[in-house]
């Protein structure tokens, strides 16, 4: 991108206006990552929520090395559970596993069930098998959504030694839950996987039982 249209977004992102911000950040999308992440930091500490959440959104997606520690810096850090949570998803999207071990306290120490529910998925995200652990006692979760992050990231880190945990799901009241299942299993090769989607497949719920149906296809049944 020429530096003319670089420096028009730069000014862009100092206006008053919270929508030529908002535009101008938009705009970043397919501006290389290099040039893309000194005018996104620009924004992270803006008055506008939505504006800040983008940029921390928009940091996951361009992966230079500037962007790791920015967001572990606001995943432990900001005062805002929103950000908090916000900077978690975006270390998943970077799929680096350096992530795991503030990803694991934030999912063990954040009192925000939501960053705790990003720090779940983002753990799936990162594909490290030393989840296992922290993914399997967010099962016992009462929040049903962590449930829910917690059987998919089981699927993704191809957990098979979770399956006994996670088949207790199976008659789940939440079919969202029960949707989760049936496509984790799809990731798990595992002698009880067969017959837990064989059952699924005949769930009530139009949504778990063609995950149930493509998460067998997966399985080679």
């Amino acid at each position: 991108m020429s530096n003319f249209r670089l420096e028009q977004i730069s000014a862009q992102l100092d206006s008053d206006s919270s929508r030529d911000r908002m535009l101008a950040l938009a705009s970043l999308r397919d501006v290389p990552a290099n040039e893309a992440v000194p005018l996104i930091k620009k924004v992270l500490d803006d008055e506008n929520l939505q504006i800040r959440s983008m940029a921390v959104f928009a940091l996951g997606l361009k992966q230079t090395e500037e962007c790791y520690p920015i967001l572990v810096k606001l995943l432990e850090s900001d005062p805002d559970y929103g950000i908090r949570a916000d900077a978690a998803g975006a270390l998943g999207y970077l799929e680096d596993r350096r992530a795991f071990e503030p990803l694991s306290r934030a999912f063990y120490e954040d009192t925000d069930w939501l960053v705790r529910f990003s720090a779940a998925v983002s753990l799936g995200n990162l594909k490290d098998p030393r989840a296992k652990e922290i993914l399997v006692q967010a099962l016992e979760s009462e929040e049903v959504v962590l449930q829910q992050a917690a059987i998919a990231a089981l699927g993704e880190i191809k957990a098979t030694q979770a399956v006994d945990q996670i088949l207790k799901f199976a008659q789940s009241p939440d079919w969202l839950v029960r949707q989760r299942l049936a496509e984790a299993l799809g990731h798990l090769p595992h002698p009880k996987s067969i017959p837990a989607l064989k059952y699924l497949e005949k769930d009530p719920h139009s949504q778990v039982s063609i995950a149930a149906t493509i998460s067998l296809q997966r399985l080679g049944q």
